[in-house]
């Protein structure tokens, strides 16, 4: 199966959360593993992303978690890197680093090795921090390969992103 995302739909949405932070005055970091810095790529391809992004963070390794976000190592230990807990604690992490109201935690699997029977290959965990408020999700997209896990993910940040900020600043925006 291949899983394939245009380029331009995530733009659009990434577009629309641009201007949705702009007409709030609200600022996005992120904190990011598998993806390794392609959500924040795909942010400021948007030519007015300046106003609404100044720092986020690529945290591969374990230890760069627990130290430039302030990732618990029980969390870690407990529950496992790819886990809702440790992506919300990178989504909080990075927004308080970079004093932003939106922050996002991306940590997964993307493959081709690493998986095990309860966290397979395509897994990821996704953390949202929005004006204090914390969601959370894993998607399951499935042993794509690396780049369509990663693609994917990144799409799904901006689709949640898209559909969630409206909801919670109360502001109406269309696709």
């Amino acid at each position: 199966m291949e899983y394939v995302i245009k380029s331009e739909e995530i733009d659009a949405r990434a577009a629309l959360v641009v201007d949705i932070l702009t007409a709030k005055g609200w600022t996005i970091s992120f904190a990011e593993s598998c993806t390794a810095g392609l959500a924040a790529a795909h942010l400021v391809d948007i030519p007015s992303a300046s106003n609404v992004f100044n720092a986020s963070f690529v945290t591969y390794s374990n230890d760069a978690k627990v130290k430039y976000l302030g990732v618990s190592e029980q969390t870690i230990e407990e529950k496992g890197v790819v886990s809702e807990e440790v992506a919300i604690q990178m989504a909080v992490g990075t927004a308080r680093a970079n004093r932003a109201e939106v922050g996002v935690g991306i940590t997964g699997v993307a493959g081709p090795t690493g998986g095990t029977p309860n966290k397979p290959v395509g897994m990821v965990c996704f953390g949202f921090y929005i004006d204090g408020k914390t969601m959370t999700a894993t998607k399951k997209f499935g042993d794509l390969g690396r780049d369509a896990v990663r693609i994917a993910s990144v799409e799904y940040v901006y689709t949640f992103l898209a559909t969630m900020l409206p909801r919670v600043t109360g502001m109406k925006f269309k696709l």
